[in-house]
């Protein structure tokens, strides 16, 4: 009985994990202004994925991020930030606070996301997903604020991109070209 038990627990856990972590469209989270967002709306979509904060070094890649927008906007690319407060207290405001400081400071108009922990016992469960998912480059934890995760129009991580890496650079242009094409063929 004991093995049984063992078995149908293993059997069920296996099973609930395997399902909510089958692509980021599994997911559902909240926008920076409260909603309920399924990210299942972007299905068929390519998306870029980053960890963002307010007072980083790295926060002037906000408008290197609109740019990116801009560029592939009629072509299903779309930008999610997800700021985070991980990293040396970075982002400490309010949701509100960030909205309206990536507003006014970058003319962030890319879907914006309610501030969520990016690692961590209190880890979202998107972002234990995007962590640990296979992909073309590299898995594990997230080291600092703007990390990109490239999300293919299956929901499934392509490629991941360290903080240092430009949103308008080659690797992430290239990369996004590259998923553009496949999707196509």
């Amino acid at each position: 009985m004991k093995r049984l038990m063992i078995s149908l627990l293993t059997f069920f856990t296996t099973q609930s994990i395997s399902v909510a972590e089958d692509s980021v469209h599994e997911f559902t989270v909240n926008s920076i202004t409260g909603d309920s967002v399924e990210l299942s709306q972007y299905e068929g979509k390519i998306l870029l994925i980053v960890n963002t904060a307010s007072r980083c070094g790295f926060t002037k890649q906000y408008a290197d991020l609109v740019m990116l927008q801009k560029k592939y906007a009629d072509q299903d690319v779309v930008i999610l930030g997800f700021p985070a407060n991980n990293f040396g207290g970075q982002e400490p405001g309010s949701d509100q606070q960030i909205m309206e400081f990536c507003s006014s400071t970058y003319g962030v108009d890319f879907p914006m996301f309610s501030k969520v922990s990016v690692k961590g016992e209190d880890q979202h469960p998107l972002f234990t997903y995007l962590t640990t998912a296979e992909n073309e480059t590299f898995t594990g934890n997230i080291r600092w604020n703007f990390e990109k995760f490239l999300i293919g129009p299956d929901g499934k991580v392509k490629q991941r991109f360290r903080s240092k890496t430009k949103p308008t650079g080659d690797k992430i242009i290239s990369a996004i070209d590259a998923l553009l094409v496949d999707s196509k063929s």
